[in-house]
This record gives structure tokens, sequence and C-alpha cells, in this order.
């Protein structure tokens, strides 16, 4: 226990998240040994901002104690790391989160075929209707579904994989106790019976805009691949497409109209070979088989009146009310308003919008155009994660590749 306690010490120090949290945990080894050093030392550190280094100088372990407390009393594990329980294949990617807060049941990631469905909020019915059943399908043949809990895609996903008996895990961007958006109460009750809630963030926290894009990477991180159905050209939902081009996922795409602005991101992914296209949860499941063979099979088939019924029965929500019909509309509007032949876009959309790759890609294509091997020689990232940042750049207009495979700035930038 007392060890715990420096983990959510360290992970909760004000201004220290992603790189610089790594750095002091990687430079001291453990959380402990942070928090018995001293100022000095954290100075010897690169690049932490002075609000953090001021941050690790308070040794109180009161709002630790006040977490574990929240913890035990509203029935939430957390894992850390150096956990038995923790994935992996979490471990493996980019800025692991150091502490998971965990609701529900035990579950083996390493050991699972985990899939991520995600989408558009502002789903057609279309794409409720191709996520209920594609998750119903991906459930019933051992697969473990994986996605948020937001409205649309996320919601049909999640429903779907319930409806079909299946194990679901939703990763939040609040605190495991917070429910998001509030008309999902119940779903993140059967959630927590059927499989797990799942954030980096302590009881209490609220999901604010910032930390949808950072929750991204923990989705991906968890599975072995992606899959989109609704997506418009930006949006959260390519953001964690970067995110799982980045960790090597596979990616998957359900196709939609070639006019429809729900479906343009989901579609140029295609184009663009960054997604595999799929029409069945076959198409999916067999890059799988030979890597998790007694996992994935065909369970004795639904009867057909029962698979009516359970889609029938997952597709009745308040999202599929005429009136919310017209909110959907309106939201997609706003989600796709941003068009790649504007004069600028403004630089603070780009750091609300893109992962800090694909931030630093665009940085380095300020001022000429360059060839992959030119960023990557100027933004000293792994050659991976810079072609990943580039395909996703691509797909949402920032980026276009001009003759002798040089890829040049689409828009121009209003830096701050």
């Amino acid at each position: 226990m007392a060890n715990l306690k420096y983990w959510l010490w360290l992970t909760t120090r004000v201004g220290l998240a992603g790189q610089h949290l790594m750095a002091v945990l990687n430079h001291f080894g453990s959380p402990e040994g942070a928090y018995f050093s001293d100022a000095a030392e954290y100075r010897l550190i690169e690049g932490v901002p002075e609000g953090a280094l001021e941050s690790l100088a308070d040794k109180s372990l009161e709002g630790a104690d006040r977490i574990l407390g929240d913890c035990d009393r509203l029935g939430i594990q957390i894992l850390t790391m150096q956990d038995a329980l923790y994935p992996e294949r979490l471990a493996a990617i980019h800025q692991p989160p150091p502490v998971l807060y965990w609701k529900g049941r035990p579950i083996a990631f390493d050991e699972e075929v985990a899939l991520a469905m995600v989408g558009t909020r502002s789903a057609t019915p279309y794409g409720v209707r191709t996520a209920t059943q594609l998750a119903m399908d991906l459930t019933r043949q051992g697969a473990l579904l994986v996605s948020g809990i937001a409205q649309g895609i996320d919601t049909a996903a999640v429903r779907g994989a319930l409806q079909a008996g299946g194990t679901v895990v939703s990763v939040l961007a609040g605190g495991v106790d917070v429910i998001y958006p509030k008309e999902n109460r119940y779903l993140f009750e059967d959630v927590a019976a059927a499989g797990a809630l799942i954030s980096e963030n302590p009881p209490g926290t609220e999901p604010k805009g910032a930390l949808f894009p950072v929750r991204n990477r923990i989705i991906s991180g968890l599975c072995v691949g992606v899959i989109v159905v609704e997506s418009p050209r930006y949006g959260g939902t390519l953001h964690t497409v970067g995110h799982a081009l980045e960790q090597d996922r596979e990616v998957f795409a359900v196709p939609g109209p070639w006019d429809a602005p729900a479906s343009e991101g989901t579609n140029r992914l295609i184009q663009e070979g960054a997604a595999k296209l799929i029409l069945s949860a076959e198409d999916v499941l067999c890059e799988f088989v030979d890597r998790f063979p007694q996992r994935l099979g065909s369970r004795e088939a639904m009867e057909p009146e029962v698979a009516r019924q359970r889609l029938e029965g997952a597709r009745i929500s308040r999202e599929q009310r005429p009136e919310a019909r017209v909110k959907r509309r309106a939201a997609e509007k706003k989600e796709v308003d941003i068009q790649a032949g504007e004069a600028y876009i403004d630089w603070k959309e780009c750091r609300e919008k893109l992962t800090d790759d694909q931030q630093t890609v665009l940085r380095a294509l300020l001022e000429r155009a360059m060839k992959a091997d030119d960023v990557v020689e100027q933004t000293q990232l792994p050659v991976r994660r810079v072609l990943s940042a580039l395909t996703i750049l691509q797909v949402q207009g920032y980026v276009r590749e001009e003759s002798g495979k040089r890829f040049a700035l689409a828009v121009r930038l209003k830096m701050e």
C-alpha cells in the first residue's frame, strides 16, 4: 500500500504528464526514488516544466490517501505498471499510462483479441446500424470489444457487444465514477458488470476536452486492431487511428457513401492505404486467427429471430428519435466545417486535434517540403511514427504529397 501511495503522488503532480512524467520515472527508476529526491536532482531532468518542478517539491501524501479512500469506497482497483495484470501490449506503447483505475472484471488483455471500435458521435442511422451489427458479430466469434462510451458509434458498438452477451471494455477520459454522457448511466453499469471501465485519471475527474485525445492512445494501445465505422475528415476518431498506426496496430474501416460527410475520413483512410476495407466481422478476424487460434471461432449461431430482436433492442435509444437526428445533423456540420482550402488554420486548433507526433511533423514542414527521411532526421522521431503522422495529416488535408515523394503543407498555419 505504501508503494502505491508514491505512484499516486507522482501521477498527480500538477503540470507533470506524458513524456515529462515518463522522463522523471525513467530517471529515478521508481516513484519512491522520485519522492525521496530533491529539487537539485529534479532539475537534472531535461525539459520538465517549472510548474511541475515545484509540484515535485510538495511531499504531501494527502492527495494519495484521498484517492485510495475514494477507490476503496467505490470499488475501484488501481493498477500500476509494475503489476502483473497491467497489459504488456499497453506498457510497450509510447508514453504508457503509469497508473490505471479499473472498475469491473479483471481482464488479461494480452491473451484477448481486443478490438477497438471508434467513430463519430454524430453517427448516421447507417453508422449506428453497422456498428451495432459488427460489434455483435465480432463478440459472438470471440473478440473483446473496446471503445469509449460516448454518443454515436461508441454507444452503438457497446450496445451491440452487450446484446451478444460479450465482454466489453470502455476507456474513459474522466474518472470511472463520472458518468458522461449522463444519458448513458445504465450503459456504464452494464459495462462494469460485463467487463470493465478503465481510466488513467483518478475518481472524480471531470472529462474535459483535453483529456479525450490523450485517452485515445490507451484505447488503441490495449488492442490488436482498431475498426473505424464512421468518421468525418476531422475529429477524435482519426486521432485514435493516428495512435494505432504509431503503435503498429491493424486498422480497418467500413466504407460509407462517397458523398457522406460522416464517412469522408473513413473513405480517405481506405484511399490512402492506411486502413483495410472491411464488409464483415470475418474480414477483421481473419487477420488474427493464426495468432489466437483458441480465442476465435464460430460459436453456436443465434436463431434468426433472436438475432433480430437483439439488434432491434440495441437500436432503441434516445439518439434514434427524430428530435435527436436534428441535433446530430447540426453537430455533424460543426464537426466537418474546416476545409483545407481556407487561407489559414489556427495552430490552437491543431494542438487540440492532432497528436504530439503530428504537431511535430507539421512544424517541420513549415519552412519547406521534405521527403519522409528528411522529416525523420529533423524531428528525431522513429520512422514508423513519422510515416503514421504523415498519413493522418494527408487524410485530414493538412499535408499533400508532391512529386519526388516530397511532403508539403496543404494549408497555411496561423502560429501562436
